[in-house]
């Protein structure tokens, strides 16, 4: 008899951002797979007697394989559990949701999706900034500053991303923002555009560094640090405390 999954987005960190659906889901599951911005507090809602299981992939650490974790939702689903796969901000933002969909489709398992608070809008709400303004603001990309080997992707639209109109955030950035900041100011994005970076986004560790993209290029060059972080810039970021 198959169990059912839950595909939770447990938002950026703060255990009151998550919705009623995901804590009912929590709370009446027996495993809870979860990634490891999803874990410490967020975990506190998960039945006493569920079995918690840490799958989280971070950058220059070690980390379970991908084929690992679908094949772990897999097997727990075909005891009959009820099983939780937890996901920082929401799993349908680069969080590889789509490998781990085939593989319970392909295995005839049963599941629902329910949908987290991005950690870009959790960064823009912070800061106290929108994520569009009117005239100056209307468009908003998502881009991921890292490929599969932990480089700038290669296949960049860096056009796009050096427009002077639009709103971008770049996760999982840190070590190649330098290099896509040269590449974006060869493409005419002055580098005076400000900049926000978020680190551990509405956690007690937060920390909000206001710059420009050129001013942050230099800090990252000079540290990166450890902590999860993701990076707005464009007209949108511009305040009164920049």
């Amino acid at each position: 008899m198959s169990g059912f999954v839950s595909f939770i987005g447990s938002g950026p960190g703060d255990p009151e951002l998550l919705t009623l659906k995901a804590v009912d889901r929590l709370q009446k599951a027996d495993a809870v797979l979860f990634d490891d911005l999803s874990s410490g507090p967020i975990l506190g809602h998960a039945h006493q007697d569920a079995d918690l299981v840490g799958v989280g992939k971070r950058a220059g650490r070690p980390s379970p394989k991908q084929d690992h974790v679908s094949r772990l939702l897999v097997d727990y689903a075909k005891t009959g559990a009820r099983v939780v796969r937890l996901k920082s901000g929401d799993g349908g933002l680069f969080g590889r949701l789509e490998e781990e969909l085939v593989a319970l489709r392909e295995a005839g398992i049963e599941y629902e999706i329910i949908p987290g608070i991005p950690s870009a809008v959790a960064a823009a709400a912070a800061a106290g900034i929108p994520l569009t303004r009117r005239l100056t603001a209307r468009r908003v990309q998502f881009v991921t500053g890292h490929d599969v080997s932990g480089k700038l992707p290669d296949d960049l639209n860096l056009p796009a991303l050096a427009d002077p109109d639009a709103t971008t955030v770049v996760f999982m950035g840190k070590r190649t923002f330098p290099l896509l900041v040269n590449a974006l100011n060869e493409h005419g994005l002055p580098l005076e555009t400000p900049a926000l970076m978020a680190e551990s986004v509405s956690t007690p560790d937060q920390v909000l560094h206001r710059s420009t993209v050129g001013g942050l290029a230099k800090k990252l060059c000079a540290e990166i640090g450890t902590a999860p972080a993701l990076i707005l810039y464009g007209p949108l970021a511009e305040t009164d405390d920049v």
